[in-house]
């Protein structure tokens, strides 16, 4: 077998968001929420189902995956890949958006079901020193600062962080952990792992990942957003490395000028005439006026 990375989000929509397989998403969504007995989800319908996209448009579309369940509750879960500036923003703005959209101006506001964000993300959003606040996923609602009570429960944002997740196979306990073991380490293996089998939706997914079963218009749509999230990673690192660049330059030129001042003073309690402290330093006249 020979599996996409989950991480590339043509495939990830494809195994998440298909319309035959609901099941795959059914038991993600449990997973991460933490659903189980009576709370688990038992049926939902996907409001976007996956069809391949045009490659034309492929680079400013969102694929995301959209589904909602029998009580009317809204889940939007996202593969991002790139840290862009005002991720979060765009997170609670999308999120709003779902929420505020789901009824027309006029209509009861009690019309208003919850909307549950869930993020994939391949970089780390929340940069702690904290330990126990390290967790590869967490939970985000809205609380009373004082009672620490969810009085708003129609919002709520969950973040799973990859380059948080460190655990090898042999080191997963939950079934989250084999959940995002799959989307991070899928495209390594080459047979579905013994923790998979026996959870049928987690077996699905797997085999939804196996790329002999995609057709040539899938595949290549896979590939080419691979292409462009490589060229999209590669931006950045360069930005990154120019602002590094930069960043040397402005000390090294900050540290020359320390020492063309303390020359300068130097030479100004020597005697010497400004001309000269000037021609020898390189600072002008102004500059030297001031000390």
């Amino acid at each position: 077998m020979k599996f996409v990375t989950p991480k590339n989000d043509v495939a990830f929509k494809k195994i998440f968001g298909s319309e035959d397989k609901t099941e795959i998403l059914i038991g993600f969504l449990n997973a991460v929420l933490d659903l189980t007995g009576d709370k688990a989800i038992q049926s939902i319908t996907i409001l976007n189902p996956y069809q391949t996209p045009r490659l034309e448009s492929l680079k400013l579309t969102i694929l995301d995956v959209r589904a909602v369940d029998k009580r009317g509750v809204t889940f939007i879960v996202e593969m991002q890949i790139a840290h862009v500036a005002g991720a979060k923003k765009r997170f609670l703005y999308y999120t709003s958006k779902a929420y505020s959209s789901q009824i027309s101006r006029g209509e009861d506001y009690p019309k208003l079901n919850q909307v549950i964000f869930i993020g994939v993300l391949d970089f780390v959003l929340f940069e702690t020193d904290k330990p126990r606040f390290d967790r590869y996923v967490s939970r985000h609602q809205i609380l009373n600062t004082e009672t620490h009570q969810q009085e708003f429960t129609d919002l709520e944002f969950n973040f799973i962080e990859l380059p948080k997740f460190k655990k090898k196979e042999g080191e997963l306990e939950t079934l989250l952990d084999k959940w995002v073991y799959f989307i991070k380490h899928a495209d390594d293996l080459e047979v579905i792992p013994s923790h998979a089998v026996g959870d049928s939706a987690l077996e699905s997914a797997y085999h939804a990942a196996d790329q002999f079963g995609w057709n040539k218009k899938d595949l290549e749509a896979y590939d080419y957003r691979g292409i462009k999230i490589q060229d999209e990673r590669g931006a950045l690192q360069l930005a990154e490395e120019r602002g590094e660049r930069r960043g040397e330059r402005r000390g090294e030129q900050r540290g020359e000028q320390r020492k063309a001042l303390e020359t300068a003073r130097n030479l100004l309690k020597m005697g010497l005439r400004l001309e000269q402290i000037s021609e020898a330093t390189g600072l002008s006249m102004d500059e030297l006026n001031q000390l």
